[in-house]
């Protein structure tokens, strides 16, 4: 059977919109803004609005990216949970300046965030915990995230053994190698697209106790 042929990826191109951004449609403070728009995507039924791209750098700058959940957002910051072992985890320990990124495609909106990311309190990260559906609770303790497994049995096996070990518990605790990371923004930038790839591109600074708006060049 022949191959179907490779797309043109130098042809693929879509015109974006006449929808602007300008700097009377900010919010004061970016969180405002960002939620703003964040309920946006909600109402456009836009599959898991909250996925969002982390990239993590280790001490000699090597970066690594993936798509978690955005699960907390206020005034302090952008939270996330996962495994603290898995190598996201150690290199915010050796590297704490993260990136974050909503790709928000169907309304030509991006939203990129920079900022320092600290480990949540362990009551914070229990009342996650808790509420999560048991299954995925079970698959945090079974899981050791980004370490090399033998086979999808073997990680199946992981699993049925966590399975047994909680059988008779009413609740699944929290793994003391699990919880949730903050990312306290320094920088966010909102993005939306243009016709003519004339996007309009307005980024928050912190300074001092307030933000400075900026324009930038698409």
């Amino acid at each position: 059977m022949s191959e179907p042929p490779a797309p043109d990826l130098a042809r693929l191109r879509r015109e974006y919109g006449d929808r602007g951004l300008d700097l009377p449609d900010l919010d004061a403070d970016p969180v405002s803004m960002f939620r703003r728009w964040l309920a946006d995507t909600v109402d456009a039924g836009l599959h898991e609005p909250n996925a969002m791209v982390v990239a993590t750098a280790t001490s000699d700058g090597r970066p690594s990216a993936r798509m978690v959940l955005l699960k907390g957002v206020d005034e302090r910051g952008f939270v996330f949970y996962t495994n603290l072992s898995s190598r996201k985890g150690g290199e915010i320990d050796a590297n704490p300046w993260v990136s974050l990124l909503f790709p928000w495609q169907d309304l030509q909106r991006q939203v990129r965030v920079e900022g320092r990311a600290s480990r949540v309190s362990q009551a914070e990260s229990e009342a996650y915990f808790a509420q999560r559906p048991r299954e995925s609770q079970l698959g945090a303790w079974a899981s050791p995230q980004s370490q090399v497994v033998a086979s999808r049995s073997a990680l199946d096996e992981r699993y049925g053994g966590v399975l047994s070990r909680f059988a008779a518990a009413d609740a699944v605790p929290l793994p003391p190698f699990w919880g949730g990371i903050r990312v306290a923004p320094e920088v966010v930038e909102f993005w939306q697209g243009r016709r003519g790839r004339m996007h309009d591109r307005l980024v928050y600074r912190r300074e001092g106790g307030g933000w400075r708006v900026e324009r930038l060049a698409p």
